[in-house]
């Protein structure tokens, strides 16, 4: 009726450095690409950023084409200039169209740009702890000179006299 707790199983020494290897491996593979998709994404940004501005530049210079094909339109109310007026439209609803188009993509890299900057700094971080730790548990043991040891072994004793 008791369930009987299953004794833990031991690990092994090579299991266990086995284990250890594979998941410093892993965290060094994660950290450069982690790196790698952060350069990516940052070029992207600023990529949608310069495209971004140049829409914006281009609706400022649409908005003075139709004020002044507007004003045209109101004093001559001719067929020419009501079709500059409707092109001049189309073209500020086309650009309306992409800049939305434009900012939702942007909104979505930047949102992964941050994450992955936040992931690769945790990365980079664990990875050079990980390559210090490694680089003190490396060292040689210092081994101790025969000298030093045959000095300490015949230095003479100080015993006291009674007087």
């Amino acid at each position: 009726m008791a369930s009987k707790k299953k004794a833990n199983k031991l690990i092994t020494g090579t299991t266990a450095a086995k284990t250890v290897d594979t998941a410093v491996t892993s965290l060094t593979e994660v950290a450069s690409a982690s790196a790698k998709a952060v350069i990516i994404a940052g070029k992207e940004n600023t990529k949608l950023s310069k495209e971004a501005k140049r829409l914006s530049k281009k609706r400022a210079a649409l908005m003075k084409k139709k004020k002044s094909a507007s004003t045209k339109a109101k004093k001559d109310a001719s067929a020419i200039n009501k079709k500059a007026l409707n092109a001049v439209v189309k073209e500020i609803a086309a650009n309306k169209k992409d800049t939305a188009k434009i900012s939702t993509q942007k909104a979505t890299v930047s949102e992964e740009l941050t994450a992955l900057k936040a992931a690769a700094k945790r990365a980079a971080a664990y990875d050079k702890a990980i390559a210090m730790a490694d680089k003190i548990l490396n060292k040689p043991k210092k081994k101790k000179r025969k000298q030093k040891a045959a000095k300490k072994a015949a230095a003479p004793v100080l015993t006291s006299v009674a007087a």
